[in-house]
């Protein structure tokens, strides 16, 4: 069997879809090593896989999260990592790397390597309809001189890795949308806005969903229906006022309701009505099974996960591509959306009571599951990068002729 490497960027959003593809890949008897922070290690070791642990110090983002920033912490990052990751890929002698569209290291270490590589999509795949952050845009050219120090950080680091490193055929400033000659999108083609402006390059694979340890802590046995489901994310800090909201809005609306407060102590929410459950970390996906109603942040994961049980959802976006998903989703009938300031109990309780009592978005929200779960998920993305690796060996092209975009 063959030897595959993963390299990722230290983010839960980032790392949560590949640890099922490790498991399935191990499982079939690839011997898989998977290279990141150690902050991760406990989970990837319990696919299977052996971790390289990167530097603490070496983490691709910074704050405040802005284009510029993110541009100049994944140059920096790359710059630093790369030395480290060359020995340990030249020790391993991987057949095949497999790697974040962010993660530009290891896209620079497979070309010094000559070693074929597939580039993994999170979020949706990044084009004319969906733009990439680090794109040149005017809003990055506005931001660069705004932040005179990021930028000339971000010229240090750039002209340090082009100097140094075999980077032909990389994007030249795009450092969140490296593209390979296969591209693995976790979502379904249906949810990808324009995608029939995609090569056949990318293959949208839909959600990758493993089985999850179970949470015996959670009292799965209190879940009376209506189950209506509340979860904000951790990257962007939700905050108690914010969640007291929902609880006040929900609470009249639900058999239970379930609240994820994450960063936000639940005690801050206390006192809670009788049929409200809240909680720092919910077990998502058996939750999302039972319930008629997500209140969610947006992020692709958690959208992923709530369109894979057919549950209409109720949007808050708060950064990063949580707009994108959450504009996607109204699109497609399955939710609604609303500003985080404008989230009152008042507005979120007619919104919720629209999801829940109006049969489109129910019917959407089907439509919606079906795509999802035909796309395939983590089996689908084992067999692209085995069907890959033999294609690589045998000398074939790439799955795509078309120039890739930049």
């Amino acid at each position: 069997m063959s030897t595959i490497a993963f390299l990722n960027i230290p983010m839960h959003g980032h790392v949560n879809p590949t640890l099922p593809v490790v498991a399935e890949l191990v499982r079939r008897g690839h011997s898989v090593t998977y290279h990141i922070s150690s902050a991760f290690s406990a989970e990837i070791a319990a696919t299977g896989a052996t971790v390289y642990p990167y530097p603490e110090a070496d983490r691709p983002l910074a704050d405040p999260p802005m284009p510029i920033t993110m541009l100049e912490g994944l140059a920096r990052t790359t710059v630093g990592l790369l030395p480290r990751v060359l020995a340990e890929l030249l020790e391993i002698r991987p057949d095949l790397i497999v790697h974040d569209s962010a993660c530009m290291w290891a896209a620079v270490a497979a070309r010094e390597l000559g070693v074929p590589a597939v580039s993994l999509f999170t979020t949706f795949a990044y084009g004319r309809h969906t733009p990439s952050p680090t794109r040149v845009s005017w809003q990055l050219l506005a931001e660069a001189a705004s932040h005179p120090r990021n930028t000339r950080d971000y010229l240090r680091w750039r002209r340090k890795l082009r100097s140094g490193y075999d980077t032909r055929g990389l994007p030249r400033f795009d450092y969140a949308n490296v593209r390979q000659p296969l591209n693995l999108v976790f979502t379904s083609r249906d949810f990808q806005p324009g995608a029939g402006a995609l090569d056949e390059s990318f293959r949208f694979v839909g959600p990758s969903l493993g089985s999850r340890l179970p949470d015996p802590s959670f009292p799965a046995d209190r879940l009376r229906a209506p189950v209506l489901y509340a979860a904000l994310g951790t990257v962007f800090n939700a905050g108690p006022q914010l969640l007291r909201n929902l609880v006040v809005a929900l609470a009249p609306l639900g058999g239970t309701v379930v609240i994820a407060t994450g960063e936000t102590n639940p005690a801050a929410l206390d006192p809670l009505p009788d049929n409200v459950i809240a909680r720092r970390f919910v077990p998502q996906t058996e939750v999302l099974e039972r319930a008629a109603l997500f209140v969610t942040h947006g992020g692709m994961n958690s959208a992923n996960e709530a369109m894979y049980a057919g549950v209409p959802m109720l949007l808050i976006p708060q950064g990063a591509d949580q707009p994108l998903v959450a504009r996607r989703v109204v699109q497609l009938g399955s939710g609604l959306a609303i500003s985080a300031r404008d989230a009152g109990p008042g507005l979120v309780h007619a919104l919720a009571r629209r999801l829940l009592d109006e049969p489109r978005f129910m019917a959407a929200a089907d439509r919606m599951q079906v795509a999802q779960r035909e796309a395939g998920g983590y089996v689908r993305a084992a067999d692209e990068l085995e069907r890959h690796l033999h294609r690589s060996r045998q000398g074939r092209p790439a799955p795509a002729d078309t120039p890739r975009e930049r």
